[in-house]
């Protein structure tokens, strides 16, 4: 029998220890090869040859992220996209959306995952109201989120935890798949990588 080739992927480490947690995940599926660049570090005009490419959360806003919304932008209509918190934000930015700052910042928090879309490739065989793990100061705003993001789930206050482009494959996540808290995080990440 044939071996499988090991998909290459690309995971950029927006300088946050979460990355580490996102990077046993991926080693733990043992089909995917890997290099990590730190965001300021990328050079996205000439980012080629990965399956797909995986945006860690981090510390901040999208804009002050060194090159990430350059990199969403040049390779969005080519390769897979997975963007975690920061990255999840970022992807909305670049399409058009408008962040807004919660009243109350969710660090360590869990709450249900409410699925939104059952056919979304990253929630096969998850659960509905499966517990997920938030760690951020901000989310999408609703109203600003464009036609062309297609919001995938969203916890118990309605707050906008997943996204996919319609026409490309750009996904993000706004809570942390990587997190103790997340109990089906694993398998997110293991689905989006057999997808690719």
């Amino acid at each position: 029998m044939e071996a499988i080739e090991p998909k290459h992927l690309l995971i950029v480490d927006n300088h946050d220890s979460f990355v580490y947690n996102l990077v046993q995940m991926v080693e733990e599926n043992g089909h995917c090869t890997f290099d990590i660049v730190r965001n300021d570090c990328l050079v996205p005009e000439s980012i080629t040859g990965y399956k797909g490419i995986l945006l860690s959360p981090g510390p901040g806003l999208p804009g002050e992220a060194g090159k990430l919304c350059r990199l969403i932008e040049e390779t969005h209509r080519h390769t897979p996209i997975l963007g975690i918190c920061l990255g999840h934000q970022a992807i909305a930015e670049v399409f058009g959306a408008r962040l807004t700052r919660l009243d109350q910042p969710l660090h360590g928090h869990r709450s249900p995952l409410l699925i939104t879309e059952p056919d979304e490739l990253l929630f096969w065989g998850v659960e509905e109201g499966s517990p997920i793990g938030h760690y951020h100061s901000w989310v999408i705003e609703r109203e600003s989120c464009p036609e062309e993001l297609l919001t995938t789930a969203v916890d118990d206050k309605g707050l906008i935890m997943a996204i996919r482009h319609r026409c490309y494959p750009v996904r993000g996540l706004q809570f942390h798949p990587e997190s103790i808290m997340t109990t089906a995080g694993k398998n997110m990440i293991d689905n989006w990588i057999l997808s690719l």
